[in-house]
């Protein structure tokens, strides 16, 4: 058991458990970035309700979210961190991981502070619905991530995230990888999309879309980045300038992870 406080305990922690044979590519690294980003994008930017404060998904109302299938996966990787590090809060536990594996697969270095509380009742969970919907398109896109206070670029570099991980057919019903290097933290997800050529694929009764090759599939909501001309712009710079994806999604999440936390009580560091 690490001493109050000690976060870089819980970090190599965190690293310990990445690796996961016989977890879908290997590795927990994907899975626990989509519970920092799920657990942190309930944000409502007008009431200042829903956000990473709190740890809501602990409530079954949140994790039985249709949008949250499968992060109990995630959330039970984490729960023995939690149990040999009692101090820290879910809230921390949660985004910190998400960060760690960012950084783990090769990724940027995302700010981070700790500070979040963990809620006690269900009645503190916001409403279901808020989460993106994958099947949908560029006007949905923009509703959404504008209600948590993001822009066009912000947005576009936080779907980026695509680029590690996969679908399931037992949580969004959608299949496959978005990259050849769905554990490798890069900008791949930009340079498929306008590299390949994609076509519609029905899958579980869904619209996907696969490459000629039908080795890697794309959401609608990625199709729509490459669809609406200003998001376009912004996917064109990330597939040629890794850098400057990594610098936009550190600033994106860094700003998503904080989303609901209230520091005005907080001592200035």
């Amino acid at each position: 058991m690490s001493n109050v406080g000690d976060y870089t305990a819980v970090r190599e922690d965190i690293k310990k458990i990445l690796p996961q044979p016989g977890y879908d590519d290997g590795s927990a690294g994907p899975v626990l970035v989509r519970l920092a980003w799920h657990a942190s994008g309930t944000y409502d930017v007008h009431s200042k309700t829903g956000g990473s404060d709190g740890a809501t998904m602990r409530f079954a109302m949140e994790a039985n979210d249709p949008a949250n299938a499968g992060l109990d996966k995630a959330r039970a990787f984490l729960e023995p961190i939690k149990q040999k590090h009692p101090w820290i809060s879910y809230a921390d536990l949660w985004t910190l991981a998400g960060v760690v594996a960012i950084e783990s697969m090769g990724g940027p270095i995302v700010p981070w502070k700790p500070g979040r509380s963990d809620k006690t009742a269900e009645d503190s969970c916001p409403p279901n619905g808020r989460l993106p919907d994958a099947a949908q398109g560029e006007q949905h896109i923009r509703d959404v991530f504008y209600r948590m206070g993001f822009n066009d670029r912000e947005i576009v570099a936080l779907i980026g995230a695509h680029t590690i991980g996969r679908c399931h057919a037992d949580r969004s019903g959608f299949v496959g990888p978005w990259t050849y290097t769905p554990t490798r933290f890069s900008n791949q997800f930009f340079i498929q999309l306008v590299k390949q050529n994609w076509t519609p694929k029905t899958v579980n009764g869904q619209t996907q879309y696969k490459d000629d090759a039908d080795e890697l599939m794309m959401l609608p909501a990625d199709l729509a980045l490459i669809k609406d001309p200003k998001f376009k712009e912004i996917v064109d710079i990330y597939a040629q300038d890794k850098q400057a994806f990594f610098n936009d999604f550190a600033s994106a999440f860094g700003k998503l992870l904080e989303l609901g936390v209230d520091r005005s009580s907080q001592a200035k560091l």
